[in-house]
């Protein structure tokens, strides 16, 4: 494992403890166009008061072909950068709706990761407390699921938490800087 670059793992957890305690969640080139929605419905576009969410906290972002909200994180002292993204629609599951946080790490190698790589980003996911590792297509993601009806700022937080573990795994596997 390679020392965090931002921020010790101590500091780095005060978000996550935060996004648990504030805000429910769910348990559970274009890198995203291959994440599929989980079984079960979205909800309607009508009832999206996401943009204006984001935009009460400040959070400067795009909407990409999908929708999705596109949100780059750069780090000038590092000279890194990184995408963000948050799903333009929400899942609904029973009474409640979920949407995803995610952020593209690296690409899964031909063959698949090794063993001893996957073993590291289970690790990894477990402990990370909210969010965890995923595989859509030929893409490895660090994806955050939230209740919908979170605030902009437990959304900016879980943006920033996702893009940093996403650009540390991809630091950490590839050695470049490519998503």
């Amino acid at each position: 494992m390679h020392h965090c670059r931002r921020f010790s793992r101590a500091s780095r957890l005060w978000p996550l403890v935060c996004l648990l305690t504030l805000s429910p969640f769910a348990m559970a080139k274009d890198v995203k166009a291959d994440r599929q929605a989980p079984v079960a419905g979205l909800a309607s576009p009508e009832e999206d008061t996401l943009a204006q969410r984001l935009d009460a906290q400040g959070v400067r972002y795009e909407r990409d072909e999908d929708g999705d909200y596109r949100v780059v994180f750069a780090w000038q002292q590092e000279n890194r950068s990184q995408l963000a993204f948050v799903a333009a629609g929400a899942h609904v599951l029973g009474d409640s709706a979920v949407r995803e946080v995610f952020s593209p790490a690296a690409p899964v190698p031909a063959g698949g990761f090794s063993a001893e790589q996957a073993d590291m980003l289970l690790r990894d996911s477990q402990r990370n407390v909210l969010g965890g590792w995923e595989i859509a297509g030929d893409t490895l993601f660090y994806v955050i699921k939230l209740h919908d009806d979170a605030d902009g700022a437990r959304f900016e937080q879980a943006l920033e938490i996702a893009a940093e573990l996403a650009d540390d795994m991809e630091l950490q596997l590839t050695g470049e800087d490519a998503m």
